[in-house]
């Protein structure tokens, strides 16, 4: 997805930023950096937009995101109702990639890490059963300060590349590199999807934010979101389906007709093209994984 260009501040005398975020609204919105950033929600949910990728995330999760590749959180709305609402808790690290010397990625003992940050370009979900212990390294990095912070980084980087199976966010190249401003056109339709996703949306709807013509339309949103109209939207619902599946408060007609779909053999089959489970296996599946952790 298109996005805007975001600097990150920089201290003379740290090598690499970290911050700490308790506030669902902190870069609230679709952006990119030149900086590689890694990502620790120890206590937040929502729907996560990384690249061409749609998908919720929870508590526990850990991201790897590369330099340049479009990313946004968008926290589910009982984090947005103080006091009695919930409270998110985030760790984010930016780090340019020769952050420790233009050649140290090219030490035979740092192929693992050279090939992590490489495919981190693609985004990276990071495996369950490294995330809890990305996310305490993360925390005492945190409270860390001099050399400390270094050698817990350079830790982080080795766990990765030592446990990275290959798998990334992104299904081919699509990378997009423009941006979207505040209020323009592109801006409106791809927040009126995203709160409208649930229900019957007109193109024509849609064309009229971009004042274009209909037959206009698809090509217009392929060229600034790097995907399909139809591909997005079904991305977003089964996002939205995957998030219900897993809280496990509604039964899947429920899930079904709450994100949007209203024939049951499509919302199965298009369930099962996007996540290669079908819905009762993909809820079976994280359950257990769960519960496993």
């Amino acid at each position: 997805m298109r996005a805007q260009l975001l600097k990150i501040p920089t201290q003379p005398v740290n090598s690499f930023s970290i911050r700490r975020d308790l506030l669902p609204d902190i870069n609230n919105s679709l952006h990119y950096h030149r900086e590689i950033e890694l990502i620790y929600f120890k206590s937040g949910s929502g729907t996560q937009f990384i690249g061409n990728s749609v998908q919720p995330f929870s508590s526990g999760n850990v991201v790897l995101i590369g330099s340049r590749l479009p990313h946004y959180w968008k926290f589910d709305e009982a984090y947005f109702s103080p006091p009695d609402g919930l409270q998110t808790d985030v760790i984010v690290i930016h780090f340019c990639e020769d952050f420790l010397g233009e050649n140290f990625l090219n030490l035979p003992e740092n192929k693992m890490i050279r090939k992590l940050l490489q495919e981190s370009k693609k985004g990276i979900q990071i495996q369950d059963n490294i995330s809890r212990q990305i996310g305490v390294l993360m925390e005492q990095i945190f409270l860390s300060v001099g050399a400390k912070r270094l050698l817990l980084l350079l830790e982080i980087l080795c766990v990765l590349g030592n446990n990275h199976k290959g798998g990334t966010l992104l299904a081919g190249d699509v990378l997009c590199q423009a941006a979207i401003k505040d209020n323009s056109p592109i801006s409106n339709i791809y927040n009126y999807i995203l709160s409208n996703f649930n229900k019957k949306i007109e193109i024509g709807q849609l064309a009229d934010f971009a004042n274009i013509s209909v037959p206009s339309f698809s090509r217009y949103f392929k060229t600034h979101i790097g995907m399909t109209y139809k591909q997005f939207l079904l991305d977003v619902r089964v996002g939205q389906a995957c998030k219900l599946l897993i809280e496990g408060h509604m039964n899947v007609k429920q899930i079904r007709y709450e994100c949007g779909f209203q024939n049951v053999v499509s919302f199965h089959k298009q369930f099962k093209e996007v996540t290669g489970k079908s819905p009762l296996e993909y809820q079976k599946f994280h359950l257990q994984h769960s519960a496993e952790v």
